[in-house]
C-alpha cells in the first residue's frame, strides 16, 4: 500500500498538500474526528424533524434564503400530473434532497482548460480535512466517498475559470461533488470520461445526498487554497533558487560581499532580508573570486593566432589583457595603490556592485517577506472551516436553533485573495532583478571584462547569449502585466445578495501560473550564468598558468598600453609587471563557492559551455524542464 496521511480537520500541511497533490499517497480519515462529523449530522436530521428553519437545508439559497421549502412540490398538485416531474431514478427524492442535488448540478458551470490532475487532488484533500472539522452537518458516509476518489484515483474535470472566492469556490466545487452524483466528468487512469463511468471503473458507485451536504461539499475557499498551497510550495523552491542563480551571478562577477555581511542586516533586520544574506553568503562560501583584488582580474580580448605561445593555452577561445596606469595617473590615488598594483582589467576599481548585486538581500528578502505572510495566512486557513452555516450540535447553553446553526461569512476569500495580491505583486519583482543580472553578465559595457554576450566570436559571426536576454525581458513583462490584483475588483453576484465577492480563485490561479514563468527567468539566468562563470574562471586561471611559468615578459605581452623599452617608466613599468605575475603565481586555483559549484556541475552535465554558436533551442529547454522537475520533486 501506498503511504498514507491521516486528516483530522486540525493538522494539514502545505507539505502534506503537496505530497498529496503530486500522487502516490492515501488519506485516512481519522477515527475520532467521525465521531464529530457524525454527531453534527446527527444533530442536523433531529432539528429537520422538528421543523427549524434552517438556511440551505430548509430555505433556499443566496437571494432564495427567504423561501421555506414545502413537503411536496407544487407542481405535483396539476390536474393530470407534472409535465417537469424529475426522472424516475429520482423520483422519491425529497424537496429537501432534491435542494442539494439542485445545488451541485447547477452550480457545475466552470469553463476554460481543466485544471491539473495535482490541482484537483489538493482540493479533494483540503475539502476532506475541512469537513473532518465536524461543523457542517456532512454523514460519515459521504465524506467516506469523497475519500475514495481521491484514494481510488479519480480526478473531477474542474475547469479553470468560474469562481469568484465568495461564496467560496461554488462552480468550481460543483465540478468537484458532481463526480460523486454520477455526473459531470473525471480523469481516471489518465482517460478523460462521464464522472458514472469514472466510479464504475474505480469501483465505486454514485451518492445521494442529504441535508446540507451539497453545501457542504460547495461552499468553501478550496480552489483558491489549493492553487495557493502549490503557488507557495512553487515559490518556496524558487526564492532559494533566485539566491543561488544570483550567487552564481556574483561569482561569475568576481563582484563583492560587503553587502551580504551579518552586521550589516543587524542594523535593518527584516527577516527575509536577513535571511537572503545570509544565504547567499553560505551559497559562495569558498569562493576565491568574490572580493578578488582589482588588479589580478584581466579582461577579455578577443582571440588570435599570437595570443598564446604555448601550445595548450592555443586552444583557448579568448585571449586577455590589462591597462597600466601610469605613475602620471595615480596622484590623489597613491592610498589605492598601495594596496592594489596599478592595473585596470576587467574589474572596474570600485567599492560597491550594481544594484541587482548588491541589493539583492533586500529584494529577495522582500519576496521572502510577501512568501511568509501568505504562507501564514495559508496555514490557517488548511485547517480552517469555511462553509456556511456553521453547525455548534454541543453549544452550551443554546436556547434557540440560531445559536446552534450560525450563518456567517467563512466562505468569503479575502483573507486569502489580498495574501496572493502580495505575492502575485511580488513574483515580477523577483524575475526582474534576475533579468537584470542576465542583461549585465551579456552587456559588455556592464559585465565587468566578459566578452560580450559571452562569446569569443573572433570571427564576428557569433550571437551567443544576445537573444536570452530577450526572453527573460518579454517573460518580465509579461509577468508585470498579469500583476494587478484581482483582489481590489469586486463584482456583486446572486442578484446582490453576495455584494461583495473576494476573487481570490483567481488570484491564486494566476500566481501558480506565473510560478511557472518565474523559473523561466531564473533557468536563463542560470544557464548564462554558467557560461559567464566559465569565462571568469578560465581566463583568469589562464593568466595564473601563464605567470607560474616564470616568464614575466609573457605577462608583459598582456599589457595593452605597455610603455616601450626607451620610454622614462619602463622599469617601474617592469617592476610592477613582475609583481602582478608574483601575485598571480602564488593565489591558489580561482573558483566559485562550493555551493555554486555543484550547481554549475549539474547545469555541465545537462549543457555544455558554447565556445562557439550553436542551435540555442534545446539548451533553453533543457533548463527549464530541468527547473520544473525541481519544482515537483
Amino acid at each position: 500500500m501506498p503511504p498514507s496521511i491521516l486528516l483530522d480537520g486540525n493538522s494539514l500541511t502545505r507539505d502534506q498538500v503537496a505530497a498529496i497533490a503530486h500522487g502516490g499517497v492515501r488519506v485516512e480519515l481519522d477515527a475520532k474526528q467521525l465521531a464529530r462529523v457524525q454527531r453534527a449530522a446527527d444533530f442536523l436530521a433531529e432539528k429537520v424533524r422538528c421543523g427549524e428553519p434552517i438556511y440551505g437545508v430548509t430555505t433556499g439559497f443566496g437571494s432564495n434564503a427567504d423561501k421555506l421549502l414545502g413537503a411536496h412540490r407544487v407542481r405535483d398538485e396539476l390536474p393530470g400530473g407534472n409535465p417537469h416531474a424529475l426522472d424516475e431514478s429520482r423520483r422519491n427524492e425529497t424537496l429537501l434532497e432534491e435542494l442539494q442535488h439542485n445545488l451541485v448540478i447547477t452550480h457545475a458551470v466552470c469553463v476554460g482548460e481543466p485544471f491539473d490532475a495535482s490541482v484537483v487532488r489538493a482540493m479533494l484533500a483540503i475539502r476532506i480535512n475541512t469537513l473532518m472539522r465536524g461543523h457542517s452537518g456532512i454523514r460519515v458516509s459521504t465524506l467516506q466517498a469523497l475519500a475514495e476518489l481521491l484514494n481510488r484515483g479519480v480526478i473531477p474535470v474542474i475547469p479553470q475559470k468560474g469562481s469568484v472566492g465568495a461564496s467560496g469556490d461554488l462552480a468550481p466545487l460543483s465540478h468537484l461533488a458532481i463526480v460523486l452524483l454520477g455526473g459531470g466528468e473525471a480523469f481516471f487512469d489518465g482517460e478523460r470520461m462521464s464522472g458514472a463511468q469514472a466510479l464504475a471503473r474505480a469501483g465505486l458507485a454514485p451518492i445521494k445526498l442529504s441535508f446540507k451536504e451539497g453545501l457542504a461539499l460547495n461552499n468553501g475557499t478550496t480552489q483558491m487554497l489549493a492553487t495557493a498551497a502549490l503557488a507557495l510550495q512553487r515559490l518556496g523552491e524558487l526564492l532559494d533558487t533566485a539566491d543561488l542563480a544570483a550567487a552564481m551571478t556574483l561569482d561569475a562577477f568576481a563582484g563583492r560581499s560587503g553587502a551580504l555581511r551579518e552586521e550589516v542586516h543587524a542594523l535593518r533586520p527584516h527577516p527575509g532580508q536577513v535571511a537572503t544574506a545570509a544565504h547567499v553568503r553560505q551559497l559562495v562560501d569558498g569562493s576565491t573570486l568574490v572580493d578578488i583584488a582589482y588588479h589580478l582580474v584581466p579582461r577579455f580580448r578577443t582571440w588570435s593566432a599570437e595570443a598564446w605561445s604555448d601550445a595548450e593555452d592555443q586552444k583557448l577561445g579568448f585571449d586577455i589583457a590589462w591597462d597600466w596606469v601610469p605613475p602620471s595617473q595615480r596622484h590623489g590615488r597613491e592610498a589605492f595603490y598601495s594596496r592594489f598594483l596599478p592595473f585596470k582589467g576587467g574589474k572596474k576599481h570600485q567599492p560597491q556592485d550594481a544594484y541587482c548585486l548588491r541589493c539583492m538581500p533586500q529584494v529577495h528578502g522582500a519576496v521572502r517577506d510577501a512568501y511568509a505572510q501568505a504562507c501564514r495566512v495559508i496555514d490557517i486557513e488548511l485547517n480552517a472551516v469555511t462553509d456556511n452555516p456553521l453547525i455548534f450540535p454541543d453549544a452550551p447553553d443554546a436556547q434557540a436553533i440560531e445559536e446552534q446553526v450560525i450563518s456567517a461569512g467563512h466562505f468569503h476569500g479575502m483573507p486569502l485573495a489580498l495574501a496572493m495580491s502580495y505575492v502575485k505583486a511580488a513574483i515580477p519583482v523577483l524575475a526582474s532583478i534576475s533579468e537584470r543580472r542576465l542583461n549585465k553578465l551579456v552587456d559588455p559595457a556592464t559585465n565587468d571584462g566578459l566578452p560580450a554576450f559571452l562569446i569569443g566570436n573572433e570571427d564576428a559571426t557569433d550571437s551567443g547569449f544576445m537573444i536570452v536576454q530577450y526572453t527573460a525581458a518579454a517573460i518580465v513583462n509579461d509577468l508585470a502585466t498579469r500583476a494587478h490584483p484581482a483582489s481590489v475588483y469586486s463584482v456583486p453576484t446572486s442578484a446582490n445578495a453576495e455584494d461583495h465577492v473576494s476573487m481570490g480563485a483567481n488570484e491564486a490561479r494566476h500566481v501558480l501560473d506565473m510560478t511557472d514563468d518565474l523559473a523561466h527567468v531564473l533557468a536563463l539566468e542560470l544557464y548564462t550564468a554558467a557560461q559567464a562563470l566559465d569565462y571568469r574562471q578560465d581566463m583568469l586561471n589562464a593568466a595564473r598558468r601563464l605567470a607560474e611559468r616564470g616568464d614575466w615578459r609573457a605577462l608583459a605581452a598582456k599589457i595593452a598600453n605597455a610603455p616601450d623599452t626607451t620610454h622614462p617608466s619602463r622599469t617601474q613599468f617592469e617592476q610592477e609587471v613582475q609583481a602582478l605575475a608574483a601575485s598571480l603565481a602564488q593565489a591558489a586555483d580561482f573558483h566559485a563557492g562550493a555551493a555554486v559549484r555543484d550547481m554549475h556541475a549539474q547545469i555541465r552535465e545537462r549543457i555544455a559551455f558554447m565556445a562557439r554558436d550553436r542551435a540555442m533551442d534545446g539548451d533553453v529547454k533543457a533548463m527549464c524542464e530541468w527547473m520544473a522537475q525541481r519544482l515537483s520533486a
